[in-house]
């Protein structure tokens, strides 16, 4: 019997992903595991794989596709032999690069789980949408993604589609709605999604942009998956979490000096220990010092971490990573050194499992490798707080005496979630950071 392969979400927040390569053709015969496409999502590339035997009897959606929902059919499978010549390929309002789902939204989720290939992580599509009263929305992808980019609230529009579905043409008709004061007050969780969306709406189209450059020549570069998906969380981030600033200077010169003595030790075994290793543990170690900062916004809540599990953001072409190092305040700096390089490598690569870049509670972007003095990053939510990294620089100080000497300084600034940490408790972490930068042995006790 013909079945039906399934896009799959290959992380907790995917929607829809690029069908990047077909690893089988029609006509050929798959067992329970084979690598059937590689699935691009916004961070990575994955392999997915077959559950069940049977032969590839039609590819539904071409290799490059992009936009494919999750729970999509991609493929048909069935017996050798089986005729399957009357499948058709999913229809939609427009492309396969823009296609309809072609399971009611009713019963896409009744799926049953044998049709479905598996990937290495794979986990649930996002919940259906439901209106004011409670009731279920039904809404065609194309139509839901067409309501996000003009900040609509589906419950507001009717559906003129097979049982009152929403379609293309609604949400294209309809115009953006303001919620009042009195919603936007019972609806708390809604107010980030509605606020970024209301953001977007507001400013111009990109007709009324190239419309400013005409006669002027420029090049129109299309954004891919993680450009638009950096550009939508870090929008919502920026306008939705509290942020502020907590700057402090750190002394280096003793972390250089027991750096370069520790690396002299290491040479045999090939590890060769970075100033950001140094700044990794210092940070970690700084959450177990002030427990309550180790700790992330959960919508209603807060929830406090045990382990201190540190993401770095990891520059790549067309966007970043920040790889999550798990109990890095338990690991040897060693450990982190050969932790950090490999996540890094995979990350340029793309081949960073979910699980891997998801998660932690705070974050460090260090661009003083690029020569910046100082600036300002923003909060990756739910983290509560990410220490923003200069560059070393000899600069005059006075010391303890009151004598004027030269010292390498460390310019940092620590951007707090003020939901999650207050002043002082922010000020107690940065201490506790710059204390165990500019005593760095002491971090191996």
């Amino acid at each position: 019997m013909a079945t039906e392969i399934l896009m799959p979400a290959l992380s907790p927040t995917m929607e829809e992903g690029t069908l990047a390569k077909w690893l089988v053709k029609e006509g050929d015969t798959v067992q329970a595991g084979d690598l059937l496409a590689e699935i691009e999502t916004d961070k990575a590339t994955m392999e997915f794989e077959a559950v069940d035997e049977g032969v590839v009897g039609k590819i539904l959606v071409a290799e490059g596709s992009e936009g494919v929902k999750v729970n999509t059919p991609i493929a048909i499978i069935g017996e050798e032999g089986e005729d399957m010549s009357d499948v058709a390929a999913p229809k939609g309002e427009e492309t396969v690069n823009n296609q309809e789902d072609t399971l009611p939204a009713d019963k896409a989720s009744e799926a049953p789980a044998e049709v479905q290939a598996t990937a290495a992580l794979p986990t649930p599509a996002p919940a259906p949408a439901t209106s004011a009263d409670g009731s279920r929305l039904f809404a065609t992808p194309l139509a839901r993604r067409i309501a996000k980019d003009k900040g609509l609230d589906l419950g507001q529009i009717k559906g003129s589609g097979p049982h009152g579905r929403i379609i293309k043409a609604d949400v294209e008709n309809a115009k953006p709605q303001t919620a009042s004061a009195s919603e936007a007050a019972t609806s708390p969780a809604a107010a980030p999604a509605a606020t970024a969306a209301a953001a977007t709406a507001t400013g111009p189209t990109t007709d009324q942009v190239k419309k400013m450059y005409e006669g002027r020549t420029f090049e129109e570069v299309s954004l891919d998956g993680m450009r638009k998906t950096i550009a939508s969380r870090l929008v919502e981030a920026k306008q939705t979490v509290p942020h502020f600033y907590l700057r402090r200077d750190i002394e280096l010169d003793a972390l250089l000096k027991f750096r370069s003595q520790i690396n002299k030790t290491l040479e045999p075994r090939g590890v060769k220990l970075s100033v950001n290793d140094f700044i990794i543990k210092a940070c970690a170690l700084a959450l177990q010092q002030v427990p309550d900062a180790n700790a992330v916004w959960a919508g209603d809540r807060v929830l406090k971490m045990q382990a201190s599990d540190v993401a770095v953001a990891v520059a790549i072409e067309g966007g970043l990573f920040t790889p999550v190092l798990q109990d890095a305040d338990s690991k040897s700096l060693s450990a982190l050194s050969t932790q950090m390089k490999d996540l890094a490598s995979r990350a340029r690569d793309r081949k960073l499992a979910p699980h891997e870049y998801q998660g932690g509670s705070f974050a460090i972007s260090n661009l003083g490798m690029f020569g910046i003095d100082n600036f300002d990053a923003i909060i990756n939510p739910p983290h509560a707080a990410i220490l923003a990294v200069g560059a070393g620089a000899k600069k005059p100080v006075v010391g303890e005496d009151g004598e004027i000497k030269v010292a390498t300084v460390m310019s940092t600034t620590l951007s707090v979630d003020h939901r999650v940490i207050d002043g002082a408790l922010g000020a107690d972490l940065l201490n506790a950071i710059k204390a165990n930068l500019e005593d760095p042995m002491g971090m191996l006790a």
